[in-house]
């Protein structure tokens, strides 16, 4: 470190004083700050790999939903091979007809199926549910035609040409999750003061967002052809949702709330959405609670409307709107406290 020296005249002369040296509590202030730096940056580190490395190492096939229909004679007969072979791989529920097998699928109450019939074994699979599980129906498939079964494939809810393996629902992922959060922080910067305009900017922009983003995937890459304005919807509840929560929490605390919205879906939401694979393929609890946080509902909703014409995303949608309600409830008490404060 350079000194530099100031010199003073006084009625007695000159003299030099050092500006720049510190003093011992200072020089250790300074350090103090800096190992604490270091220290916070690699517990964030930490805490970022743990994020997305533990849900995903322990992710697998685990009590996946399967439904298995057919006669009672041969669904105990079917279902006891299955808990013998697999044990911890299936929750199985037993339907007396392959229809209400498949009915269940598309509901989205399983991952596939196992109809028994008279002609052989059918396999129900579900490719828009996720990759995975199609992979996992089509090797219990080959083991029982090793084992001279009759055995036919039935595809319930089948993916694109153009997106075989369903990884364009993954891609929405970011855009999602930036689109919500620069929405929100751009118009809680620029209209300070104005909750109307905020709000009506984030809306405004999640529908323009939703409808552009599906409409690039479906109508310009050719990867969706579900129904365009149920998926459009569900980009923009998504989008909307994390914006109103930006709008919210940073009307309450200020800037922080731009950090912690920006944690919660980066390192939280994100890893446990479910987007790659579906939420049965991760950990039962973790897979379970990512359902209830914004990124995880909204790609429940999309997927449902992508590939399931809008079946089973019930909870994804109240999900939504509950946080959607949330981030505008907040907004709105911290514009009373502003109006109160400058009447006080």
């Amino acid at each position: 470190m350079s000194e530099q020296l100031t010199t003073t005249e006084t009625s007695a002369g000159s003299t030099t004083v050092d500006t720049d040296r510190q003093s011992p509590t200072a020089e250790n202030d300074k350090l103090g700050k800096l190992i604490g730096i270091i220290l916070g940056l690699t517990v964030m580190i930490g805490a970022m790999l743990l994020a997305f490395a533990t849900p995903q190492l322990n992710s697998g096939a685990r009590d996946l939903p399967l439904a298995v229909s057919g006669s009672p004679q041969a669904l105990e007969q079917v279902t006891a091979q299955l808990e013998q072979g697999a044990a911890d791989t299936f929750d199985i529920t037993t339907y007396a007809t392959a229809d209400e097998g498949a009915e269940a699928i598309k509901n989205r109450d399983a991952i596939g199926g196992i109809a028994l019939t008279g002609d052989g074994v059918t396999i129900q699979t579900a490719a828009g549910a996720g990759a995975s599980y199609k992979t996992v129906l089509t090797s219990i498939g080959a083991q029982l035609e090793a084992a001279g079964q009759q055995v036919t494939y039935v595809e319930l809810a089948p993916t694109t040409a153009e997106d075989p393996g369903g990884n364009a629902l993954v891609s929405l992922g970011m855009p999602l999750i930036f689109g919500g959060m620069a929405g929100g922080a751009v118009f809680f910067l620029v209209y300070k003061g104005s909750l109307r305009n905020r709000l009506l900017g984030a809306t405004v922009f999640a529908i323009t967002g939703g409808l552009t983003a599906t409409a690039i995937l479906q109508f310009g890459f050719g990867t969706f052809d579900g129904n365009y304005w149920l998926t459009s919807l569900a980009v923009s509840a998504g989008i909307m949702a994390i914006s109103y929560l930006i709008l919210g929490l940073s009307s309450i605390i200020g800037y922080a709330g731009l950090g912690i919205v920006a944690v919660l879906m980066m390192f939280v939401s994100n890893p446990l959405s479910g987007l790659a694979a579906g939420p049965d393929w991760l950990p039962a609890f973790w897979g379970d609670f990512g359902q209830f946080l914004p990124v995880g509902a909204a790609g429940t909703a999309i997927r449902s409307g992508v590939y399931f014409d809008g079946a089973g995303a019930t909870q994804a949608w109240i999900v939504l709107a509950c946080w959607i309600a949330l981030g505008l409830g907040l907004a709105v008490l911290g514009a009373r406290r502003r109006v109160a404060a400058s009447a006080r």
